[in-house]
């Protein structure tokens, strides 16, 4: 019986061996290819291209090339790249934090090149980049894939897998991260007006943002960087026809502009839905903040319903029209009220930007005031799929906050409830028959 015993324990701490060896050997083994046409990034003036297929026209000693990997662990990581070397010979380097992996490549066909081990000391981005050293040939390399191997991927990593959907364009653009506002149940189907502030903190104001401050059941209104030299105030409406092309739009269906405020551009929009749209050249400043208002009046037997947008910077009397459209097929009030942070020009998708909301209220149709102190963070496909985690949201100094892009590590988790203390001070004071 000992004998049998002691055999029996031998096994099973043969098995657990075996098992341990074997789930280490499958960590180490993890293997990843990071596509460089959703993952890479060219330093300011670069030579280099980077397109769906890759780095390429990469000749310049003073390009960087770097491609973002977010990591769910610490642990040992061994890179390498798919790369080809038309002509000649090409010693490339991969720096990963303080450490340099360097190798001489001169590989006539497509081949996986490996050029070492790092450690990735924990959780989180890590930024890999790519420098030419020293060449014989016109280019350095043409590279399509990062290829990562090793402990540190054994929780998994967040990366643009593929071109998918034209993810590499979206991954590019990085994730939009909302805000959506929780109405009291005494004024969710008769929302007549909502009053939000918004403040870009300075140096927040990348270029290819959009704050987005009023959003509701058929358009949106917010503020824009469009240029280093030129910003918009930007109202826009969905018509309820389902399609990317404006000029598809029954005439029955069409958004009508009403009226619009002075020097207010309007015209029609397509790629992303299809409606109406206006926009206002205007130098908002990153710091100051600035009062949105945008007013529903649904008619229910005619089933439409007037939007009009005002605007003003905070602390200045007179508001400013925007412009007012009639949608057909509505006849509602305000509804699914949020705010939103997007990043327009997918160029600018490594760099941080961040918007605070202040005050948000409701006015309903009897003309009571309402405050807003919830709402619930969510974010878009980008981030749902796990290609970008640089999204975060919450409350900070009583108002309600979103930031987006730049690859930073401390994500805030999808539909998490927020709460903002509400202000002592009374409801802002318009004087609604004054408004143009």
């Amino acid at each position: 019986m000992n004998m049998i015993k002691k055999t029996s324990t031998i096994l099973l701490v043969a098995v657990i061996i075996a098992l341990t060896g074997l789930n280490s050997f499958a960590q180490s083994a993890a293997s990843i290819s990071v596509p460089l046409g959703g993952n890479a990034w060219l330093s300011k003036g670069a030579i280099a291209k980077i397109s769906d297929k890759g780095l390429n026209n990469w000749s310049s000693a003073n390009d960087k090339i770097s491609i973002y990997v977010r990591f769910e662990q610490a642990g040992e990581l061994n890179i390498a790249l798919k790369a080809i070397v038309l002509t000649g010979a090409s010693r490339i380097s991969i720096t990963v934090n303080k450490t340099v992996l360097t190798k001489t490549i001169s590989n006539r066909d497509t081949a996986v090149i490996n050029f070492g081990k790092v450690v990735i000391p924990a959780a989180g981005y890590q930024q890999i980049v790519l420098q030419g050293i020293s060449k014989k040939g016109g280019a350095y390399a043409d590279v399509s894939d990062l290829v990562l191997s090793g402990l540190a991927l054994a929780k998994g990593a967040a990366y643009v897998q593929d071109n998918h959907g034209n993810y590499f364009y979206w991954g590019h653009r990085g994730p939009s991260v909302h805000l959506n506002y929780q109405l009291p149940e005494e004024v969710a189907d008769k929302a007549e007006w909502f009053y939000n502030e918004v403040t870009v903190p300075q140096k927040q104001d990348v270029q290819g943002s959009y704050f987005m401050a009023d959003g509701f059941n058929g358009g949106y209104f917010g503020m824009q960087v469009n240029s280093p030299t030129e910003r918009h105030i930007l109202f826009s409406i969905w018509s309820p026809f389902a399609t990317d092309d404006p000029k598809s739009i029954p005439d029955s269906l069409k958004i009508i502009l009403l009226k619009k405020g002075e020097k207010v551009h309007t015209g029609e929009f397509g790629s992303e839905g299809s409606g109406g749209q206006s926009y206002l050249n205007y130098p908002w400043v990153a710091g100051k903040t600035y009062a949105f208002l945008i007013r529903a009046q649904g008619d229910a037997n005619a089933k439409t319903t007037i939007f009009t947008a005002y605007f003003k910077e905070k602390g200045q009397e007179q508001w400013q029209l925007i412009a007012s459209f009639k949608r057909p097929r509505s006849g509602f009030y305000l509804k699914s009220l949020y705010s939103f942070l997007e990043n327009f020009e997918p160029e600018m998708g490594d760099i941080t930007r961040q918007v605070y909301f202040g005050e948000q209220w409701v006015i309903d149709t009897s003309g009571r005031w309402w405050a807003i102190d919830h709402a619930r963070f969510t974010a878009d496909a980008t981030a749902n799929i796990n290609y970008r985690k640089d999204y975060s949201g919450g409350v900070q100094l009583d108002r309600f906050y979103l930031r987006n892009c730049g690859f930073f590590n401390d994500y805030t988790v999808m539909k998490t409830n927020f709460t903002r203390q509400l202000s002592t001070t009374p409801h802002p004071v318009i004087d609604f028959d004054k408004l143009p």
